[in-house]
């Protein structure tokens, strides 16, 4: 079924379109540095409340 023949076929190009974008997906989120709790702890550093 995964010849040259379906590779060349409309369905095999996208197909192979697929993979190249998840593999671009998977290349650049892997270099996102900020981790979740980082993340978290920059949005709500401005949200400080202060009850007297």
């Amino acid at each position: 079924m995964y010849n040259r023949a379906f590779f060349s076929s409309k369905l095999g190009q996208a197909a192979l379109a697929s993979i190249g974008a998840m593999v671009a997906f998977v290349a650049l989120s892997t270099q996102m540095t900020a981790s979740h709790t980082h993340a978290a702890s920059i949005a709500y550093d401005t949200a400080v409340i202060e009850i007297a």
